[in-house]
């Protein structure tokens, strides 16, 4: 199964197969893979694997090497990554522990020369095992990791490097010893005496034996069942939660029961018993008292608790959601709503350790008053946060009783009388803590914790994103507000309204600006521009095109020379950004305009009485482009009351509208806008925009009373 191997290579993948087999049995691990490391940008490739299910194995093929995944961590840490229990791989690793929400240990190591490193490999065994790997356990995995580099190094010194195609071998377990006939005719016997009905699947669900009661019972034959997955003879069973069920006892070595109902309504109770070759089945029906749908329960019995299909479906929504949360708002609003309700939380703080305290930088459900005891409690005392904060460890009281036996000393005054506190955790680091309250005292069983520690951990990741991405938005907006003018110069006879409006969201600083120059007693220049990009880089190229205009423009070149002088330092700067640009000087004794543009937006005019028009000025070349690129100047009338608009792009584009139209469209709107409070037009065209980029906006009045 798997890649094909050339006869060069052929005696290696031979040699890698073999000490990964070896490797398992010495550990007594169940499962195993090797991972290669290959491509650009660099990812680990599985190359064979042992005890995987070929369901499971295909989204694990391929793994980023920046992926939050032990066999990744392995590769960037250049050390063995042990993870005993799915509670720390949730901490450590959520995104793995939501795709493969299974109970395992699992350890990973490098595979490194002198000379590079090829890649990884990991082991799995059941979570029941020691917490620690033994001396041995250690000796063979190190053992192993230098014999399958030797391999590898090997195979690539002799002209035969090992190349994943996507496609990994898969290793057969070792089976049990094949029993004698008489054995087998007497376990025949035995299963055919009993009412149970017993099936055998391998690891990939297809039937190896059944027995006619169970055939019965499926409604179909032996015949039919052997030889093929069983989901596909009983088409009924083709439910991702009985195949989750059978997936979790493969990976967990646990044994494992749930129900499932036939087409005829009758329903079947199935018990899961793994080994590392398959799954034994054991089928009875359902007493007739037992409630309809039970898919996904637990073996073990006694403790309520949430289906296993309701927890992942709000994993998968939730993990979706948080990679698109900006700020910690979002982050807040979604564990509102896609962890609150599941669970039964009425109350919820988010906390973040700063400066020896605890400081609370979201909830919900709690009343203000509380949130401020508790926002800036000390580390230096014992509390359950504290504890937290300290050992990454989640903590979970189910009672009152609870917590005040763990912290005598500690009154969680909350009015809530059950608690969990989950570590906020990025990259072994705890940051904080968020804390869930209940009204009403309740058990937390193993699989409520676990699941848990796995949100808690994509809480972490996404928090600690929007906490960076706050700080960033306010820089941001702070270096922004800086760069634009303060305050534009009092000119009589001229009113001015200026708008710099931010895009909604999630697009950072923008390279939008615009400016007013006083040149004399009746002349300035007004400008306006757009720096490509929406970054730090696009912003301090914003300033110094500023800059660069206001120095020209003050020395009396003309609006042409100004963006000609502007375009040859961006060219001297080298920069990969370009930058629109119009520049208009406007004389208020002769009452009139003079234009220069460099492929920006053309400005609207609109003359006292009458409907606005477009100026229509040559669009030179965007700046930084061209060294040589010429402006040519227009001049155009200004008489008292016409109102002039200059805008960026945000303020008409929009997808799929064309932009002469959009154009037309502003004109209108500024032809029908108020007539006398130019703050007011302003607010009319910022009404119509699309708000899908950041919106630079500079109008501009010419007062009758100008002379």
């Amino acid at each position: 199964m798997g890649g094909h191997a050339d006869e060069g290579t052929l005696p290696h993948t031979s040699a890698l197969d073999e000490a990964l087999a070896q490797a398992a049995r010495d550990t007594g691990a169940h499962i195993g893979a090797v991972y290669l490391l290959t491509g650009s940008p660099q990812v680990l490739v599985m190359e064979t694997e042992i005890g995987l299910p070929t369901q499971i194995v295909k989204p694990w093929t391929t793994v980023r090497l920046d992926a939050g995944a032990p066999v990744a961590a392995a590769v960037r840490q250049g050390r063995l990554v042990w993870v005993p229990n799915p509670q720390e791989l949730a901490c450590r690793f959520p995104g793995t522990a939501l795709a493969f929400p299974y109970s395992f240990a699992t350890a990973s190591a490098p595979l490194h020369s002198d000379s590079r490193m090829w890649g990884s490999w990991i082991l799995l065994w059941p979570a029941e095992r020691p917490s620690e790997l033994s001396e041995s356990e250690l000796d063979v995995i190190s053992a192993t990791s230098e014999r399958l580099a030797a391999i590898l190094e090997q195979a690539d010194d002799c002209g035969h490097p090992l190349r994943p195609t996507g496609e990994p071998r898969a290793l057969t377990p070792v089976a049990p010893p094949m029993p004698d006939p008489y054995e087998a005719v007497a376990a025949a016997g035995y299963l055919e005496r009993l009412r149970d009905g017993s099936v055998a699947l391998d690891l990939d669900g297809v039937v190896t034996f059944a027995s006619p009661t169970a055939a019965d019972l499926l409604g179909t034959t032996v015949a039919h069942l052997l030889g093929t997955p069983l989901w596909e003879t009983a088409t009924w069973l083709k439910d991702p939660a009985f195949q989750d069920r059978c997936r979790a006892a493969v990976v967990g070595q646990q044994v494992a029961s749930c129900s499932a109902r036939r087409p005829d309504g009758h329903e079947l109770e199935f018990v899961l018993h793994p080994d590392p070759t398959g799954l034994s089945l054991r089928i009875t029906p359902s007493p007739a008292d037992l409630p309809a749908q039970r898919l996904a329960r637990s073996a073990s019995a006694g403790a309520s608790r949430l289906p296993r299909a309701d927890v992942f479906y709000n994993f998968l929504h939730m993990a979706a959601a948080m990679t698109r949360a900006l700020n910690v708002r979002e982050v807040v609003d979604l564990i509102a709503v896609h962890v609150m309700p599941v669970f039964k939380a009425q109350a919820m703080a988010i906390m973040r350790a700063e400066s020896g305290r605890m400081r609370i930088v979201g909830s919900h459900g709690y009343c203000p008053e509380v949130l401020d005891r508790f926002d800036g409690q000390t580390l230096a005392a014992p509390s359950p946060a504290e504890q937290v904060v300290r050992t990454g460890e989640p903590a979970f009281f189910a009672d009152r009783d609870e917590l005040r036996q763990a912290f005598p000393e500690t009154a969680q005054d909350d009015g809530m009388s059950a608690w969990a506190f989950l570590p906020l955790t990025v990259s072994d680091d705890t940051f904080g803590v968020c804390t869930l309250a209940f009204d009403h005292p309740r058990p937390f069983t193993a699989e409520q914790c676990a699941t848990l520690n796995t949100l808690a951990g994509l809480m972490g990741q996404a928090l600690d994103r929007a906490l960076l991405y706050d700080t960033k938005d306010r820089l941001a907006h702070s270096l922004q507000t800086s760069l634009l003018p303060g305050s534009l110069p009092d000119m009589p006879g001229l009113e001015v309204a200026a708008r710099y409006v931010p895009a909604t969201r999630g697009v950072g600083i923008g390279g939008d600006f615009y400016d007013l120059i006083r040149l004399n007693e009746t002349t300035a220049a007004a400008v306006i521009g757009d720096v490509q990009g929406h970054n730090m880089t696009a912003a301090a190229l914003m300033g110094q095109v500023r800059t660069a205009i206001h120095a020209h423009a003050a020395v009396g070149a003309s609006p042409g020379d100004v963006l000609q002088h502007t375009n040859r330092l961006l060219m001297d700067l080298d920069t990969d950004l370009f930058t629109s640009c119009l520049l208009i000087y406007f004389d208020l004794r002769l009452r009139t305009l003079c234009a220069a543009n460099a492929g920006h937006p053309l400005p609207l005019l609109r003359p006292p009485n009458m409907p606005a028009e477009v100026i229509d000025i040559p669009a030179g070349l965007l700046l930084g482009i061209d060294a040589d690129a010429e402006y040519a100047t227009v001049e155009v009338p200004f008489p008292p009351g016409a109102v002039l608009a200059l805008y960026t792009d945000g303020l008409i584009e929009a997808p799929g509208v064309d932009l002469d139209e959009a154009i037309d469209g502003l004109a209108e709107y500024l032809t029908s806008a108020p007539r006398e409070q130019l703050q007011q037009i302003a607010g009319t065209l910022l009404d119509h925009a699309p708000h899908t980029d950041d919106i630079a906006l500079l109008l501009l009045q010419h007062r009758a009373n100008s002379t």
